[in-house]
């Protein structure tokens, strides 16, 4: 089976369909040992994440993505140090709408105001005039939804943002959200075991919006030896986790995976997933060896 290698956000923004997300670069070391919880702090070997970055793209990755809420906004900043000046092409896609008062918290807010404040310090860590995908990290129940799309809209309108996404939606939802500005993107969790947004994906698919699946090799698990995904790996001399990748891929041509790692080999190792070909049999499968 043949799949399209790019897909245009918005319509616009041409972008290979293996993407990077930068959250695990943030705090991997107590990532690793769960002294804490993620994505609090800064790496701690800077210098290997910033390798890690341009490995990416040096592989083909041209969307990266990040959030404010990333290690207090050091991952937008780490962004940048690695690959500011922007190649021709490169497409950045950033998150607000989360505070982080402690590491366990992770608290919605959409006060227009504060989605206003969020977006234009992402500018300045991201070193940047224009946002090429800004998504709505969550809906905070306590504002009208009307009102946190229409911030990200004024944005839009003053040139300041590209796009306008949102993550962790419903069906439901993305139809309220798109009644008040275009949406260019949905970012929700799905991989192999975790298809609770199928809806989601197949309605997306119908709009011709981007799905950006976060955690596609679900946390590596998918990444392990043993289960389907080896199996096919072997068959076509790849690995796990590239077949785990490819599914999505197979799965839909708006499919986006944004696997992240803290291992530039592993960058380099998801970007070469875009040039698997599956046979019909093949995803059929994997999709029927792994599922919760």
């Amino acid at each position: 089976m043949t799949i399209n290698e790019v897909f245009r956000i918005g319509g616009d923004v041409e972008v290979r369909r293996i993407g990077f997300g930068a959250m695990r670069l943030a705090d991997t070391e107590h990532e690793r040992s769960r002294a804490a919880a993620p994505v609090w702090r800064g790496p701690a070997d800077r210098a290997t994440a910033l390798q890690v970055l341009r490995t990416a793209a040096e592989s083909g990755v041209d969307l990266f993505d990040t959030a404010d809420a990333y290690a207090l906004g050091a991952n937008e900043e780490l962004l940048a140090q690695a690959l500011h000046p922007y190649r021709d092409g490169v497409a950045l896609a950033t998150k607000t709408g989360v505070l982080r008062p402690s590491a366990a918290e992770w608290i919605p807010h959409g006060h227009p105001a504060y989605l206003r404040q969020q977006a234009e310090l992402s500018l300045r860590r991201l070193r940047t005039d224009r946002i090429d995908l800004l998504q709505l990290h969550r809906i905070d129940p306590a504002y009208p939804l009307a009102d946190q799309i229409g911030a990200l809209r004024q944005l839009q309108e003053e040139g300041k943002v590209r796009h306008i996404g949102l993550s962790e939606v419903t069906v439901a939802q993305l139809t309220a959200a798109s009644a008040v500005a275009p949406i260019a993107s949905v970012q929700n969790l799905y991989n192999l075991a975790e298809r609770g947004h199928d809806a989601v994906v197949d309605h997306t698919a119908r709009l011709g919006i981007a799905f950006l699946p976060y955690f596609p090799v679900a946390r590596g698990a998918h990444a392990a030896d043993g289960g389907a995904p080896a199996a096919v790996a072997d068959e076509l001399g790849a690995t796990p986790a590239q077949v785990a990748l490819a599914w999505l891929l197979h799965r839909s041509p708006n499919v986006i995976p944004i696997p992240g790692t803290s291992s530039a080999a592993h960058a380099a190792e998801n970007a070469g997933a875009l040039r698997l070909s599956l046979t019909e049999e093949q995803v059929r499968r994997i999709g029927a060896g792994v599922r919760v």
